[in-house]
């Protein structure tokens, strides 16, 4: 079959749930074989996530808890898009300096990506962050976390130890390893440890 022939048509869409973040919808869909099928879909706006590295290999990331799986997670800044259309390159600076109080000089998108195509319209646009600067960080009162920097290197091996699983996270950490060109390992024994930052106020998250 075609990529045609492998096309579903949408008949009808009916809201279940309008949230703040998402919204749940009943879709109704004609198969390439004529007959009629129910989807379940749920709309996001989309987001935007930044993987910020020093002019010392030393990326900064964001330690927190994540209630719908019930565990704390280590993840790079990120945040859902304020509407739909609102560019991600702006989401992406503003959830930089919010969560982590990074300004960047440089930036490259890395990657546009859908992270639930079965069910979901969300698309998170991830970037490289360089040439950084401190300022404050000023988060919203609804979100509690840490900052955690530590070498770029050793994120990638927290990947591929499956100490890290957040998708965005993984993938986001690799690209920017491979286009930094850094080392994909930490020879033994030369380990910089990773360092907690100052808890920044309380605010929002993705």
């Amino acid at each position: 079959m075609n990529e045609q022939q492998l096309k579903e048509t949408i008949l009808s869409r009916q809201t279940e749930f309008a949230g703040r973040i998402i919204t749940v919808q009943q879709w109704k869909v004609a198969l390439p074989n004529g007959q009629e099928a129910g989807r379940e879909i749920v709309l996001h706006n989309g987001a935007a996530a930044v993987v910020p590295v020093d002019q010392h290999g030393m990326v900064t990331m964001v330690q927190q808890h994540r209630v719908a799986i019930g565990r704390v997670t280590l993840e790079i800044p990120a945040g859902k898009l304020d509407h739909p259309d609102e560019d991600p390159f702006l989401c992406a600076k503003r959830e930089l300096e919010e969560e982590t109080g990074l300004l960047a000089k440089t930036w490259r998108k890395m990657a546009h990506v859908v992270t639930t195509p079965g069910f979901c319209t969300e698309r998170i646009a991830i970037y490289l962050a360089t040439d950084l600067q401190q300022v404050k960080a000023h988060t919203d009162p609804d979100e509690f976390l840490n900052l955690v920097r530590l070498p770029l290197s050793q994120a990638v091996m927290m990947v591929e130890q499956g100490e890290i699983e957040d998708a965005k996270t993984c993938l986001a950490l690799l690209m920017a390893q491979r286009l930094l060109a850094q080392p994909s390992f930490l020879w033994e024994g030369m380990q910089p440890s990773a360092t907690q930052l100052p808890h920044p106020p309380a605010g929002r998250g993705h």
